[in-house]
């Protein structure tokens, strides 16, 4: 089996690499940086931009699944996103069927419905609630991916990713997805004999978790681990919750409270550290 993993080059990818070419013939990694750091065996490298479709075909070319990560992860203007983040998509999914790709396992966010009050728990079928562009190109992929299931039979797994990265806050204390769950995740997503088109939230076994992945059950993903654990730390230097802060008030946390075009993550405090290899 052939996997190629876009958006190698950054922090989640950097978790995902070796988990993947653990479960495959040949993982092609590809990014727009000149370089990865070391392989692993059964790993290639190819610089690659998302916003060309020659170059994203060529990548593609013969592979059995997809695994897209590569995007810009923050929010900005419109037209910085377009290419990366909306066209790549675009390529990813008719390149992919144009070369017989079966599945597309993609990074999704909660910014696809973060606009929804944090006191709602939502399942994976409440519609649409974008906070930002960043999210808007969230849900254009999702019914991108219905669509070419339901017009053309390619599957395709969307991760609604909540927070993957250390806990610091109290909001992080139900939206936690830790990197060991991450590898699960995505490794279910991949493993499952048939998906069809299927969204699944990325989050942890928090107590606090404020999603609800029932309807997504048959894709075997059972979170380990519980931000529980830094509850105590967290709740007793963090301030009373401001009622009127869509920060912290919606599912989307920062990106739900700045305006539209801008940076979210210049305020979120984010550890950017990627696996060493």
């Amino acid at each position: 089996m052939k996997i190629v993993l876009t958006g190698a080059a950054g922090r989640l990818g950097s978790y995902l690499r070796e988990p993947l070419a653990a479960m495959c013939d040949t993982l092609v990694s590809t990014d727009i940086a000149d370089e990865i750091g070391t392989l692993y065996p059964g790993e290639t490298y190819v610089k690659a931009d998302l916003a060309s479709y020659d170059q994203i075909a060529a990548v593609v070319e013969g592979a059995d699944m997809v695994v897209h990560f590569g995007a810009i992860v923050d929010e900005k203007p419109f037209e910085e996103m377009l290419g990366p983040n909306f066209v790549g998509s675009y390529n990813i999914w008719e390149a992919g069927y144009q070369t017989g790709v079966r599945r597309i396992v993609y990074a999704s966010s909660i910014h696809a419905v973060g606009m929804y009050p944090k006191a709602e728990c939502i399942d994976t079928e409440v519609p649409h609630r974008p906070d930002t562009f960043y999210g808007l190109a969230k849900c254009f992929t999702e019914d991108l991916g219905r669509m070419y299931w339901d017009k053309r039979g390619m599957e395709s797994v969307h991760l609604r990713i909540l927070s993957c990265t250390t806990v610091g806050n109290a909001r992080a204390l139900g939206s936690w997805l830790s990197y060991d769950d991450l590898i699960q995740l995505v490794t279910r997503a991949v493993d499952t004999p048939s998906t069809g088109f299927a969204v699944i939230y990325g989050v942890s076994d928090n107590d606090r978790r404020p999603v609800d992945n029932a309807r997504a059950s048959f894709l075997g993903y059972r979170p380990k681990d519980n931000a529980e654990q830094f509850a105590a730390e967290i709740l007793a230097k963090e301030p009373p919750a401001d009622l009127s802060d869509p920060g912290q008030m919606c599912h989307g946390g920062p990106f739900a409270k700045f305006d539209l075009g801008q940076s979210a993550l210049s305020v979120m405090n984010i550890d950017t550290t990627k696996k060493d290899t």
